[in-house]
């Protein structure tokens, strides 16, 4: 099958000023389109051309980057728009089987779907409206453009707090959810845990990771003095969040590593007794889905979207507001919570998630 990907934005950037990684090798989308091609289909990526890597790269499948324009009103780590992509498929559309397009609050969604609606599937993620100047333009987006500008577009939520929010506005959506998935080949499992815990997360406000830092400190006081926590990622808090590593006196038990590629990352979270999520906003996280897949259960705030199958599986433990105890119970119930992770690992493939996208497009196609 020949299959066109659209993700302008390849990974999370908080501000317009968009940091350009090293390489997109360690996205979930790439990882998407790395099973598309595996599986014997000709899969391209339409990217955003902010997103382009620093490094130079092969790809085993054609990668195009788009020219997002007036950046100024149409922020591309927000609202990206690509006239290259309405040439691309209008040229191209009859040696193209399926677009897979992400968000339905996407200008590019809009414009696969005027060109080759039949063709087309919506992979949403958004559960709430975006926050884009007071939350205006998405409400505008949403009960105009998509309820009758797309209304036959069939979309795939990622979660069902996303299926839940979009089904209020769309009319053709399915009823199975297609979460994230994780390239199971970088991720390799591990059942013997050491004596830490891990943060993988940009140093931002939002993350509340100084929370993390103050119920570590707890813990340790109250459970466990000779237990560490590695923080893998950076931002404009580092700053702040090792000034206070130093007020609270754990300078020799916080490990901060900075933003690592996956291969460095994965013995580290694969060797944790619990990833650490204190997050304020969040949608579906990569850093949950890659956690699970080692092996390594959560201990999460319930905002997440990932918080409802966490839960329900007993993948590690959900609060509105965790502390020191939720910390220690993770730590008694290690060895169910590893199980119930490596268990749940093989749903969680990007081949699995390939194999569910198809399956969804072959019975539209019908």
């Amino acid at each position: 099958m020949r299959i066109l990907v659209i993700n302008p934005i390849l990974y999370t950037s908080e501000t317009k000023q968009i940091k350009r990684a090293s390489s997109i090798q360690d996205t979930m989308m790439y990882d998407l389109c790395l099973a598309f091609h595996r599986q014997g289909h000709q899969v391209t990526l339409f990217a955003g051309e902010p997103y382009r890597p620093t490094g130079e790269e092969t790809y085993p499948f054609p990668v195009i980057w788009g020219k997002c324009v007036l950046p100024e009103l149409l922020a591309p780590h927000r609202f990206p728009a690509m006239p290259e992509l309405w040439r691309y498929i209008r040229q191209n559309q009859g040696e193209i089987d399926l677009i897979l397009s992400s968000e339905v609050f996407s200008a590019n969604s809009l414009m696969a779907y005027w060109l080759a609606p039949k063709k087309l599937v919506i992979w949403h993620e958004l559960a709430k409206h975006n926050a884009l100047m007071h939350r205006i333009p998405s409400k505008i987006w949403y009960n105009l453009v998509a309820r009758f500008a797309m209304g036959t577009a069939k979309i795939v939520a990622r979660s069902q707090e996303a299926r839940g929010f979009i089904s209020r506005y769309c009319a053709n959506v399915d009823s199975r959810v297609v979460d994230h998935g994780v390239n199971l080949e970088k991720f390799s499992a591990q059942r013997e845990k050491e004596n830490y815990f891990v943060v993988c997360s940009q140093l931002i406000d939002r993350k509340r990771v100084d929370g993390i830092l103050r119920k570590f400190d707890a813990y340790r006081k109250e459970f466990d003095p000779t237990c560490r926590l590695y923080i893998i990622g950076d931002g404009p808090r580092e700053g702040d969040l090792k000034a206070l590593t130093r007020e609270l006196g754990l300078t020799e038990q916080v490990i901060f590593t900075g933003r690592m590629a996956h291969a460095q990352m994965m013995p580290i979270l694969a060797g944790a007794q619990a990833l650490l999520v204190n997050t304020q906003q969040d949608n579906n996280m990569v850093s949950i889905v890659e956690s699970i897949a080692v092996g390594t259960p959560i201990l999460t705030t319930d905002v997440p979207l990932n918080a409802s199958y966490i839960q329900a599986n007993a993948l590690g433990l959900v609060r509105k507001e965790w502390e020191a105890g939720d910390l220690r119970a993770v730590v008694e119930n290690n060895p169910l919570y590893v199980e119930n992770c490596l268990r749940y690992r093989s749903q969680l493939s990007t081949e699995k998630r390939v194999e569910q996208l198809l399956e969804i497009f072959g019975a539209t196609e019908k």
